[in-house]
């Protein structure tokens, strides 16, 4: 499949297109075409290296993704081939399909376009975080 590739740990002028293996999806993962992806600050730590989860080379970066489900692995529920959905990935996000854990996978509203809801998952996020994990908000 046609992906944003790192092949070397670098800075984004490092990436190139080409071409990687198509994931397949395990027990509880869904495999989503991509219609839209999101580009964080995420990804330039996974292209330098300097994420937190480290990834073998070569591989697409992209944490968040907006598009189709493609299939499901075993015992996922709820989703089927064809619906609108937008996932978390932990990499694999910029390129044809990705694989996701189907407890990250939400099904879209029609009325939320790809790229919208591909800008969703870190932005949202990222704020959780700020405000439960570091301010330590309490419902």
């Amino acid at each position: 499949m046609r992906a944003v590739v790192c092949r070397a740990f670098g800075p984004p002028e490092e990436l190139g297109i080409g071409e990687l293996p198509a994931p397949e999806p395990g027990p509880g993962e869904v495999a989503v075409r991509v219609e839209a992806a999101g580009v964080s600050f995420a990804d330039t730590l996974m292209i330098r290296d300097l994420h937190q989860n480290k990834h073998k080379l070569p591989f697409a970066p992209g944490m968040e993704v907006a598009g189709r489900v493609a299939e499901t692995g075993a015992g996922v529920e709820g989703l089927s081939s064809g619906d609108r959905v937008m996932a978390l990935v932990y990499d694999g996000g910029h390129a044809e399909c990705a694989v996701a854990p189907a407890a990250e996978t939400f099904p879209l509203p029609d009325g939320v376009s790809m790229p919208a809801a591909a800008a969703l998952g870190a932005a949202y996020l990222t704020a959780h975080a700020g405000l439960f994990w570091e301010a330590r908000l309490q419902p």
